[in-house]
């Protein structure tokens, strides 16, 4: 089995390479299309703002390759909001996978969200094994609200999307590569589709 890490500006590569060593899973990190063609399955990892990712992106030609992939794809964080149609950062437009717009955080809360909270209402086989409000690790300013590709929830002052699924395409708000032995579960379910 292939599998491609897709490097950009914004990927947090390392971490989710570190990830999937532990699983003893070599992965191709690149940016290069054909590579990424030939993949058996994808990982689109991401941190930072969504504006400059797109623009990287869009310089590559990876948004639509992206777009029309076939294969099992997994975007983490950023790279989740990134495949959905637009992000009030930078009111920035994305891949738009999944018809949905990424809101920032607004009222008392404190943002980013930085650190631990629960997943709830798994409706995917991402989470096979995985416990009903399993805590996972999440790093976040913005977020996609409840929608019909919603296959997780978490609540932070709003309830909001930490899982989205349309076909072939599985995004998670939250870290699973930092997100201990439920984290790892989750990266194996998506090697095993």
């Amino acid at each position: 089995m292939k599998l491609v890490v897709i490097k950009y500006n914004a990927g947090n590569v390392t971490s989710v390479n570190f990830a999937l060593q532990r699983l003893g899973i070599d992965a191709v990190v690149t940016d290069d299309v054909t590579e990424i063609l030939q993949a058996d399955k994808i990982i689109f990892p991401g941190v930072g703002a969504a504006n400059s990712a797109m623009l990287y992106l869009k310089e590559k030609k990876l948004d639509m390759l992206i777009k029309n992939i076939q294969q099992p794809f997994l975007g983490v964080c950023l790279g989740m909001q990134l495949l959905c149609d637009f992000s009030e950062e930078g009111n920035t437009q994305c891949i738009g996978v999944f018809n949905q717009p990424v809101k920032k955080f607004t009222g008392n809360e404190k943002v980013p969200q930085t650190g631990w909270n629960n997943i709830y209402d798994l409706q995917s086989p991402l989470f096979k094994h995985v416990d009903e409000e399993a805590y996972m690790y999440f790093v976040h300013s913005y977020y996609a609200e409840l929608c019909e590709y919603t296959v997780a929830k978490t609540n932070y002052t709003v309830e909001y999307s930490s899982a989205l699924q349309k076909d072939n395409f599985y995004a998670v708000q939250f870290h699973p590569e930092k997100s201990g032995s439920a984290g790892e579960k989750i990266i194996k379910n998506f090697i095993e589709l």
